[in-house]
């Protein structure tokens, strides 16, 4: 049986992930997440994530942001010592950040396909929309894990991009709303 891949990410209503921590991010309306009133409950997809995750897979530049402070930040210490797959055409090993567990550098949609080939559990890709929009294409992503935050940006970085032709089916496995406007929504991919 083949290894899942999933994505999982916030964003807003009109599908935008740019920026969710803040302006620092690039993004001149940055910091929508901080900006809805916490629910904890609406978090909750995240640990229930971790039970499931088996490695973690991001593009370089996610990677890159990510990386360093995940590796020391309590609230991932769970992430640590999972193995970590770099999907880059540029990144060298020289560019893994030392400390966080095993990790690869893959070259290729190929080299992806063939990872989810092997033998373990679901591999989970945070951020790292330019990669996720690649691996659907080449048909390799398997669920989309979704916080949606109401709120409405009107520009930015998608995951789902409107300027592509095409059809994705996809079935709702479970979804829940919060007191705080966010929307959980878990979708199988049909192939």
């Amino acid at each position: 049986m083949a290894r899942e891949l999933v994505w999982t990410g916030f964003i807003t209503l009109d599908g935008v992930m740019d920026s969710p921590g803040g302006p620092s991010e690039g993004h001149p309306s940055g910091g929508w997440v901080m900006g809805t009133p916490f629910d904890e409950a609406a978090f909750s997809l995240k640990g229930e994530e971790l039970e499931e995750t088996t490695a973690l897979m991001f593009g370089r530049r996610s990677y890159e942001a990510f990386a360093p402070i995940w590796r020391d930040s309590e609230d991932h210490a769970a992430y640590r010592d999972l193995p970590k797959y770099v999907v880059s055409s540029s990144l060298g090993p020289e560019g893994l950040v030392a400390g966080w567990g095993p990790s690869t550098v893959l070259r290729s949609e190929a080299d992806v396909a063939a990872l989810k080939e092997s033998d373990g559990g679901a591999i989970f890709i945070h951020g790292s929309g330019e990669l996720a929009r690649r691996l659907s294409r080449a048909g390799l992503i398997d669920r989309y894990h979704l916080l949606m935050f109401p709120v409405l940006l009107g520009t930015g970085k998608r995951v789902f991009p409107s300027d592509e032709p095409g059809e994705q089916k996809l079935v709702l496995r479970e979804s829940e709303a919060y007191g705080n406007g966010v929307v959980k929504v878990i979708y199988d991919v049909v192939r």
